[in-house]
């Protein structure tokens, strides 16, 4: 299994790129990989998709250490749930520690369980964003009015996971991708003459030349066609071995 990412500030932010990535084990087999994205219109975005992550790693390393003493053979759904309600609860302690407002704490969160053996994975989407599975994509669009985690810490985490309809299970794959919505801001600020489509580049990210690394089909696309991403963008892209 092998995976690529990229995390770069868009043209349109000045100081700061409020994505953040994460890709972490959770078990010998198994890995938490997740995006996140702050909310622009928050207080200081950057910093509530920073500590999400952070929240996610030390979790995850929590979970590694729990797996390899016990060697407990949990199912994908289960881990997601479990992970997802140690972050919830971790989360609103330190709101509540650190006095916080919810505007503070504006990030959306594309995360997902991937057994490295099985290529399946259990993915939850928190927000907004694009999840790809081998050539299908789900597309997670609010008009920019994305229904944060941070609105629901007043509430019980059974609630607020029993109402997610935004999850995705999937047996087997060859390859899959998460991404903020920064993946669907890409223009072109040179030549409005010259187009390409949202989806073209879209496919061209995560699907096309599989060789080349995310990182270089940003930049060819920046010098062979002038497109560049104006905001923040986190992409992680998985491609298994166990279906070729």
């Amino acid at each position: 299994m092998h995976i690529d990412y990229i995390l770069q500030i868009g043209e349109f932010h000045t100081n700061h790129c409020e994505d953040f990535l994460l890709i972490e084990n959770t078990a010998d087999h198994e890995k938490l990989v997740a995006v996140f994205d702050g909310c622009s219109s928050g207080n200081e975005s950057v910093f509530a998709s920073i500590l999400f992550g952070k929240l996610l790693r030390n979790i995850s390393k929590k979970e590694f250490h729990k797996d390899f003493i016990t060697k407990e053979n949990t199912q994908l759904s289960d881990k997601l749930h479990t992970i997802s309600e140690q972050f919830f609860s971790e989360l609103k302690k330190i709101k509540n520690l650190l006095d916080l407002d919810v505007y503070e704490l504006l990030s959306t969160i594309v995360l997902a369980i991937v057994d490295t053996e099985t290529a399946a994975a259990e993915i939850l989407i928190a927000g907004d964003g694009l999840v790809t599975v081998n050539q299908k994509h789900y597309d997670f669009e609010s008009n920019d009015k994305p229904n944060y985690l941070a609105y629901h810490l007043k509430d019980s985490f059974k609630n607020w996971y029993d109402n997610q309809t935004q999850k995705i299970t999937v047996p087997n794959f060859k390859t899959l991708s998460l991404a903020t919505d920064g993946i669907f801001a890409f223009k072109n600020l040179k030549n409005s003459k010259t187009l390409t489509s949202e989806e073209e580049i879209i496919n061209f990210l995560v699907h096309e030349e599989k060789s080349m690394t995310l990182t270089s089909k940003i930049n060819v696309l920046e010098k062979n066609f002038d497109y560049v991403p104006t905001d923040d963008i986190a992409i992680i892209k998985i491609e298994s071995y166990t279906n070729e």
